[in-house]
């Protein structure tokens, strides 16, 4: 796929996103709009299309041992990294980490993946082990970074980041598929009809609330720019290194994991940092900063991972 045809492919996702901020921009929906078209998104329409998806999927073909190991390896280096490079408390080091490594799934790969390949199923793998494993760990570290931390509290908080309609519908999915439990075509089509609203009602969201964030980058920190910049730039070149080089992973899956990686810092650093009380702002700029620019450079990542 060459720069022209993954801009043509891009056309709806930048129609979509850029209307959601243009709505923003000139009022003609409230702020806290923005959190019904998410809620639709995040609790039903997304959920619908990855059940329905990975339902019908080959689960062989899906779980792709070596090209998930190769990105799980690419996300540890870069834990490390900017662990290690990242000063302050623990806590604040939890979320730059989330900032640097962590991706958009749900409100930016999953729409972005349906409009460049027709299907978002690709995704599940690594939103699997970015919930289970990244964020566990993420959640681990601020709750035990701050005071009164409690076991309960822990399972709690980890319960709630596994118990969520995405994570539930993959899973169900899953199940079904391999008990080969049969779901009446009516069923399905009903499903496939309402995620077909997945990915522009996520996009156009998404728009909405970074537009109605408002955006400086005159004001742009050397820490923003060094976590955007490794996330939108370095991660995505780690994950091409490693998986190609190291795990010889190629073709398909190898243009999904740079795809993967090069998607925007998530939305829950912010709902993270403003529970704990840690970089708000900061975290804040970031999900708007690099989903901007993950926006503009996906073509180029088009382009080179073909």
């Amino acid at each position: 796929m060459d720069a022209l045809s993954a801009l043509g492919k891009l056309l709806p996702v930048v129609l979509a996103f850029g209307t959601g901020i243009l709505f923003a921009r000139r009022k003609l929906l409230p702020t806290e709009a923005a959190g019904y078209f998410t809620d639709f998104a995040f609790l039903f329409a997304i959920p619908c299309y990855l059940f329905g998806k990975i339902f019908l999927s080959d689960l062989g073909h899906l779980f792709n041992v070596r090209a998930i190991s190769a990105y799980a390896a690419s996300a540890a280096l870069c834990v490390v990294l900017i662990g290690l490079s990242a000063g302050g408390s623990a806590k604040v080091r939890a979320l730059r980490v989330m900032a640097a490594v962590q991706v958009n799934t749900a409100y930016f790969a999953v729409p972005v993946f349906i409009m460049l390949f027709g299907d978002a199923a690709p995704i599940f793998p690594i939103l699997l082990l970015q919930v289970c494993l990244l964020s566990t760990v993420i959640l681990t570290t601020l709750e035990f970074g701050g005071p009164g931390s409690t076991p309960r509290k822990l399972g709690r908080a980890i319960w709630a980041s596994l118990n969520t309609p995405v994570v539930l519908a993959c899973n169900l999915a899953i199940v079904l598929n391999l008990l080969a439990v049969p779901i009446p075509g009516p069923v399905l089509s009903a499903l496939s009809f309402v995620g077909d609203a997945a990915a522009p009602v996520a996009l156009f969201a998404l728009g909405l609330y970074l537009g109605s964030a408002g955006l400086s980058i005159r004001g742009t920190t050397r820490t923003e720019l060094a976590l955007i910049t490794f996330k939108c730039v370095a991660f995505p070149l780690i994950t091409l290194v490693i998986s190609h080089y190291l795990f010889n992973v190629t073709g398909d899956w190898l243009k999904y994991l740079v795809l993967i990686a090069a998607m925007p810092s998530p939305q829950n650093l912010f709902v993270f940092a403003h529970r704990y009380n840690t970089d708000v702002d900061l975290a804040a700029s970031i999900v708007v900063k690099s989903s901007l620019l993950a926006l503009l450079l996906l073509p180029a990542w088009v382009q080179w991972a073909s």
